[in-house]
């Protein structure tokens, strides 16, 4: 068993294994220290009355500070899920996560068993010495030991669960990422520029608008499926297959999720770039780009932030339902869609197996209130107009 080996073992056969999620990941993880870093080097943190403020603000919030923990939890999760290595004597790819919770990931049963039982949850026809045939439970080779039970094949549900943070996480962060720049950028341009710029930004996300999303993923998903087929030399073990059609998938709803924020946004800087201030910076000779910077931005960052963890909130849903549907992530990759829709077939049998289901619901449940709350908290310190309310 890997967990029971000397820890010198694994110095000496690790080899890393870098996935282009991981990648991703990593830059994001290193840029957000950095500008940390940065910041506290010029002393911009600590000079920011603003900022102690809104941080003052958070912490008075025990919902907000709650939520921040849930959240933290979910990251680290899923930061430990994005280490990945290979053992030179094994072909299969584990992540640090994977080591950590090493005795879920290895305690596989026959088939279904309930939450914390020591039995299997079918019956089987049992023969004893006498040649006498019963009807009993089997026993579980780690009975008691499944905090929420095992799947048809046996596999831990809480370590399904746990896996599956990784990849709501990806499809949520990475995708409003890749969507954030296009919706900033073009709305805020079409709403202060207004002329031929915000006719062609219109044009173009009526266009894409015209397009079914559904639609356009799933021509976007069958094409790369038809190459990694055709090319399945290029890709070394599933996992890293698997991470490709998940990178592809978050730059597909990425590229193509941006246009009810840039419609937002246009609005919105439309109906600033009247008022009075921003009238008189241009009288003065302010240029285009310290005006956008200093007056349209900040007052349009409460729309931004609010559009992104409604986004973010309804990519973990969307990753759900497009894998409920067959267009999602790849079906040897662990998260709650796959679940979802693994256990819809157990919700028919009886007794009903429920507690797949359920597990993913409470974890994407989790996921998604706490950062409604957390956001909707920071939103009330950062959004101009409730400043200094209290």
């Amino acid at each position: 068993m890997y967990f029971l080996r000397d820890p010198l073992y694994y110095r000496v056969n690790m080899k890393p294994v870098f996935l282009w999620t991981d990648i991703l990941i990593y830059m994001l993880l290193v840029s957000t220290i950095f500008s940390i870093l940065y910041a506290l080097r010029k002393g911009r943190l600590q000079a920011s009355s603003r900022l102690r403020e809104t941080v003052r603000q958070i912490r008075k919030n025990p919902m907000a500070m709650a939520a921040a923990i849930v959240l933290f939890c979910y990251l680290f999760v899923g930061l430990l899920d994005s280490f990945h290595f290979r053992l030179k004597d094994q072909p299969e790819v584990l992540s640090a996560l994977d080591f950590l919770v090493t005795p879920l990931r290895i305690r596989v049963e026959k088939t279904y068993s309930a939450p914390l039982s020591k039995v299997l949850y079918i019956k089987e026809t049992v023969e004893d010495s006498t040649g006498a045939k019963s009807r009993i439970y089997p026993p579980l080779l780690y009975g008691g030991s499944h905090l929420l039970g095992t799947d048809k094949v046996g596999n831990d549900v809480l370590y399904l669960s746990l896996k599956a943070i990784r990849t709501g996480l990806v499809v949520s962060i990475l995708t409003t990422l890749i969507m954030l720049p296009f919706a900033v950028l073009l709305g805020i341009s079409a709403g202060y520029f207004k002329g031929w710029v915000d006719d062609l930004i219109q044009y173009l996300y009526t266009t894409l608008s015209s397009v079914p999303g559904v639609l356009l993923i799933a021509a976007t998903v069958l094409m790369l499926q038809i190459y990694m087929d055709i090319h399945a030399d290029q890709f070394s073990s599933s996992t890293e297959r698997a991470d490709v059609r998940l990178f592809f998938l978050c730059l597909i709803l990425g590229t193509t999720g941006w246009i009810g924020l840039c419609r937002l946004l246009r609005g919105e800087t439309l109906k600033i770039s009247t008022l009075e201030y921003v009238q008189a910076a241009r009288a003065l000779g302010v240029g285009h780009g310290q005006i956008i910077m200093r007056h349209i931005l900040p007052n349009v960052m409460h729309i931004v932030l609010i559009s992104a963890v409604l986004d973010f909130s309804g990519l973990v849903l969307t990753e759900a339902v497009l894998s409920y549907v067959g267009i999602g992530v790849d079906p040897s990759m662990i998260s709650w869609g796959n679940m979802i829709n693994s256990a819809r077939l157990e919700m028919a049998r009886e007794p009903i197996v429920w507690w797949s289901l359920s597990a993913a619901f409470v974890m994407m449940f989790g996921l998604v209130l706490s950062a409604n709350i957390f956001s909707d908290a920071v939103r009330d310190a950062l959004d101009p107009r409730l400043r200094g309310r209290s």
